[in-house]
């Protein structure tokens, strides 16, 4: 799986603002996510946007104004985030992995498409900004990471 930089910039500004929402303060400027996690403000912009026509994200003009979680920080998963700038979390030449037909020899492949998609969601779909705020992965995403072969780059 190849993370874009939309989608690592959404998860970590979103990450910015449970972080505000768990602090209890509130709306967050998008100038400041963008200081704060070395985003480019203009891409910060267009994310935020995505995040809001998506519902995950609410904002507020003004002074005051900025941007804040629209439901809490529990309640939103990694793959929420993913989706709301990405689309489907797993897609094959821009398909739904049940729909792509293979002949033959490469028949299998749409099972193994489907199985990357399982394996994706049940670790995004597990994961919340909460989890990330607190620093505490759920046990079976944890487990996972303590696999020293997890670590290593093939």
């Amino acid at each position: 799986m190849q993370v874009s930089a939309r989608a690592d910039y959404a998860l970590r500004a979103a990450a910015e603002l449970a972080r505000v929402a768990v602090e209890g303060k509130g709306p967050l400027k998008g100038e400041r996510i963008s200081e704060e996690q070395g985003i480019p403000r203009k891409f910060m912009e267009n994310i935020l946007l995505d995040l809001k026509h998506s519902g995950i994200v609410r904002t507020q003009r003004g002074a005051a104004g900025g941007y804040w979680l629209a439901r809490p920080a529990n309640e939103i998963t990694l793959a929420d985030i993913i989706r709301a700038v990405e689309g489907p979390l797993a897609n094959v030449r821009g398909e739904f992995p049940e729909t792509v037909e293979y002949r033959g020899a490469a028949r299998p492949l749409t099972e193994v498409w489907i199985a990357v998609r399982a394996n994706l969601r049940a670790v995004l779909e597990t994961v919340t900004l909460a989890d990330l705020v607190e620093g505490s992965l759920p046990n079976p995403i944890e487990e996972l990471t303590r696999d020293p072969e997890a670590w290593i780059h093939h």
